[in-house]
Order: structure tokens, then sequence, then C-alpha cells
């Protein structure tokens, strides 16, 4: 099956980055507290140890609604420089593969969004694990306090390696991301019976949904591994010999 992709003239690329990067901001805003307690229960802090909804009151009991806000500032600031890269690399490699009438095949746009994808998650890495930091630790007692201070204290404590501490982990979970949006999509275009280019609004809304709710349960296990291994501290012991 193959697409057409063709570009937007109504929006100019300055335009379509910004509409992306404020969906995005109002979004991540939006969901954050959702974000909060799945990270809370990645990482397995205290706060989880009921089912969902006890993780949620627990949170609110010991921190409070903004609790339920933190580490959104380092997702929000990731926000533009992610969407840059990945409409930037999407285009290129589309671009690439694109025949004579500017047609793509299916496969090849979800192998070109993940791996625009994976290129802005490289750009943008460390400051997800500050996201991750800063959500799962214990808010009486805080080690970090801020993106920067976050940024400066594991580079100082851990080096440059552990701002990019599981990033093996989003590569691997790229693979199972982009063949389940691929089979959804081929699937749900033989339920509706038509061709993908008569879709209405809804249709592709329905589509998208349960293309990524099904992509995304099949990477979960890499990215609950990767959210562990970015809250894992390298914990460096210093012994001093008495002479």
């Amino acid at each position: 099956m193959v697409v057409s992709v063709k570009n937007d003239t109504r929006l100019t690329s300055s335009q379509s980055f910004l509409c992306a990067g404020f969906a995005g901001l109002f979004s991540k805003t939006i969901t954050s507290p959702l974000e909060v307690v799945k990270i809370k229960r990645q990482v397995g802090t205290f706060h989880c140890k009921g089912g969902f909804l006890q993780t949620f009151l627990v949170i609110h009991r010991n921190e409070g609604l903004r609790g339920f806000w933190k580490g959104n500032m380092a997702s929000c600031l990731r926000l533009f420089p992610y969407t840059a890269v990945h409409l930037t690399t999407y285009r290129k490699i589309v671009h690439l593969h694109m025949d004579e009438l500017g047609f793509i095949s299916q496969w090849r746009a979800i192998f070109a969004g993940g791996l625009a994808g994976v290129a802005a998650a490289l750009l943008t890495y460390p400051l997800e694990v500050v996201e991750t930091r800063l959500i799962a630790q214990n808010s009486r007692q805080p080690t970090y306090i801020g993106v920067a201070h976050t940024l400066s204290k594991i580079y100082r404590n851990e080096g440059l390696p552990a701002l990019y501490r599981g990033f093996s982990l989003t590569v691997l979970g790229a693979v199972p991301f982009s063949v389940g949006c691929y089979a959804v999509y081929m699937s749900l275009d033989k339920l509706w019976q038509e061709p993908s280019f008569r879709f209405t609004p809804l249709q592709n809304f329905i589509n998208g949904c349960i293309a990524a709710g099904v992509a995304q349960t099949l990477s979960y296990p890499f990215e609950t591994v990767k959210r562990k291994m970015q809250h894992s501290q390298k914990r460096m012991v210093m012994t001093v010999e008495k002479t």
C-alpha cells in the first residue's frame, strides 16, 4: 500500500512547527497527572504499593496537587527541540524514499517516523532523564531542585553517560512501536472497506487512537525498563585507607 505525501501549503514550516509545539505543550500539561502516576509505578516508588487509583490518592496526600505536575517543565522544554528535529528528519527521510509521483509506501512512511523519533530523542534525552528523576524523587527530601540543578548534579556526580542511560531501549522500543502502527493501519483500512483518502476526520482519529494504543502496548516493556534505568543512580563508594 502506498500513500501520498503532500505539503500543506496553508501553513509555513515555522507555523507547522509552532502549532505542533504548542499542541504538545497543552497535551503534556493536561495529561501530566497520568504521566506522573505512570512513571512512579514504572520505577516502583513507595506511592505505588496499591492500585492505580490508590497511587493517585497517595501522591495527593503526600505531595498535594503540585505533585502531579512534577517534571512537567522538563517535559515541556523538551518539546520544541524534539518537534523541530522530528519534523525535519521525517521530511528528509520521506523525500528520499518518494517516487517521482510523490508516493511512498505506508511501511516506509511509518519507518521514517520511527527513525525521526529516535533522532529527536537522541538530542533531547537528557531532559527525559531529568523528568524521570524529578518525578520519582521523594518531595519531602528532594535531591533535585529544578531542571538546571538536576542536569548539573547528574553530570557532576554521575558523568555524561548517566544523561543517556537507557537510550538503547528507546531505539529497541521503536521497532515494535513501528510494527504495531503498521499492522493496525493495514487492518483498519480493510475494516472500513474504503480507500484511506476517503476517510473522514473521525475515522482518522479512531485509526490513530487504536494504532497508538496497540503500538504503545507493544513497546511498553521497553519503556518500563528505560524508566528504571533513568531512575537508577550510580553510587560511588570511596574508601579512605588509613596509614
